[in-house]
């Protein structure tokens, strides 16, 4: 157990953040240790396992993926950083996906891994707003990765390039959905890094899910000489003359470290260093999944591979009064990407997230608890079945599921820590990492870079910005 251990680089969470970090560092010879309170690696890009079948946990899919030999993309700084080949991932892009948003998704933006496949349907759909969307999307190519610590609000940015409501929210739709932990809008910087990573690069999955990807930072990991404490979380920060002195695992052991990273979040890590505030509103999701005896293409649902969708001319996108907010929401069918080589998943995938009330699931008695989940499954399930072609029979779908899970807001709070299971962490990000104390920094969802990549970026970021040119 290396009671009273002395490492160059203490890592709160096995997470992607964490683990990336610990790559780099591991690779330029520091002495790291990841302590994890769980017994799996992944924190919100995990899989679990029901009777012996496997659940992403996270991922709907990889963003930012650019076919090989495409330089200066996010992708190919974290494989070339962390010394990882393209192969290993084993990615699979999209088929193409869609942003539909009336009562039965009467207007559509489809798009997919082809830029050009968007900006044709922005020109049929919003011809007056093709000049404005080209010059938009001139803006996020030209601007860097990471833009600071800027708190401009993205739909004022947008309303320099576009003047379309509808288009503006069909835009910030599945940007909110995939990567917004603020209400009703997103940082101006956030809405650059995700129109990057889902708009002009776009979607891959690898073939056997999340679990690869885990599999393969883990493995990295160990080769560079890393240890990693499962089981072993850290219960307090010690400061003393404004420095992290020591970890104090969730055992008494005490450890000490010359740096620390913390994965958690922010309002995490400073609930171990003893520090309490209220509360600011955090956005949660649950989650219905649905396991078919057959692809979702057959019982007519197409090629879809996402389908960001809303029922009205506005995107409301925040906490809702109710436990689950059925207006809008995404379709994932995992099935749907281009495997390649005659491969096809074993089983089919239906998976429906909608925006939920941390406060509406929290604290019910058991029962009740089981109870709403089981009220609510249904009706997140018809919701979304709006934006999709009817099933003939009616009752297809409810004949070809062989098994069901879902998740809330609960769920996510008690296997990753997050507080309020907020999957997009605090509204405020931290871009440079830095806290009070001057050997600890975050890394992750509230340094502010989100999704697969940008987790694993973020990692890298910060060790290199912190440590390795400390």
């Amino acid at each position: 157990m290396n009671p009273g251990a002395q490492y160059d680089v203490a890592i709160i969470g096995a997470g992607l953040s964490g683990l990336a970090a610990g790559i780099r560092l591991a690779h330029f010879g520091k002495k790291v240790c990841i302590f994890e309170r769980h017994n799996a690696v992944g924190g919100l890009n995990g899989f679990y396992s029901i009777a012996g079948r496997k659940f992403d946990v996270g991922l709907h899919a990889l963003t930012n993926y650019v076919p090989a030999g495409v330089k200066g993309t996010p992708l190919g700084k974290i494989l070339r950083q962390l010394r990882i080949e393209r192969d290993e991932f084993s990615l699979s892009p999209q088929k193409g996906s869609r942003v539909s948003f009336g009562p039965q998704g009467e207007a559509s933006l489809r798009f997919s891994n082809d830029f050009a496949v968007l900006e044709a349907d922005v020109g049929r759909l919003f011809p007056a707003q093709a000049d404005g969307f080209a010059r938009l999307a001139r803006a996020v190519r030209e601007s860097p990765l990471s833009g600071g610590d800027s708190k401009a609000s993205a739909r004022a940015l947008l309303r320099g390039f576009i003047s379309d409501p509808l288009l503006e929210d069909m835009l910030l739709c599945p940007l909110m959905f995939y990567g917004s932990a603020r209400q009703d809008d997103m940082d101006a910087n956030q809405f650059m890094i995700m129109f990057r990573a889902l708009f002009l690069e776009g979607f891959a999955r690898p073939f056997e899910g999340v679990r690869v990807i885990m599999r393969v930072l883990v493995e990295k990991y160990r080769e560079a000489g890393g240890e990693r404490r499962m089981k072993c979380g850290v219960r307090r920060i010690v400061a003393r003359e404004g420095r992290a002195a020591a970890l104090v695992l969730d055992s008494g052991e005490e450890v000490t470290a010359s740096h620390v990273l913390s994965s958690i979040g922010s309002a995490e890590t400073a609930a171990l260093l003893g520090e309490t505030s209220p509360p600011a509103p955090r956005l949660g999701y649950v989650e219905t999944i649905c396991v078919l005896n057959r692809p979702p293409s057959a019982l007519g649902w197409g090629a879809d591979t996402i389908v960001f969708f809303n029922e009205g001319d506005r995107f409301s996108y925040r906490n809702p009064e109710a436990q689950v907010d059925l207006r809008s929401g995404i379709i994932c069918f995992p099935n749907n990407f281009e495997y390649g080589g005659g491969r096809e998943l074993a089983e089919g995938f239906f998976r429906v997230t909608c925006l939920a009330n941390y406060g509406a699931w929290a604290g019910l008695p058991e029962q009740r608890y089981r109870d709403d989940k089981a009220g609510w499954f249904p009706r997140i399930q018809n919701s979304a079945r709006r934006f999709l072609p009817p099933l003939q029979p009616a009752g297809a779908l409810e004949a070809a599921t062989v098994a069901t899970d879902m998740f809330t807001p609960t769920t996510v709070e008690r296997y990753t820590g997050h507080l309020r299971g907020a999957i997009y962490g605090a509204p405020t990000k931290n871009a440079q990492g830095r806290t009070a104390l001057t050997n600890l920094y975050l890394c992750g969802t509230d340094q502010g870079m989100l999704g697969i990549v940008g987790a694993m970026l973020s990692g890298i970021s910060m060790a290199n910005q912190h440590i390795l040119k400390a």
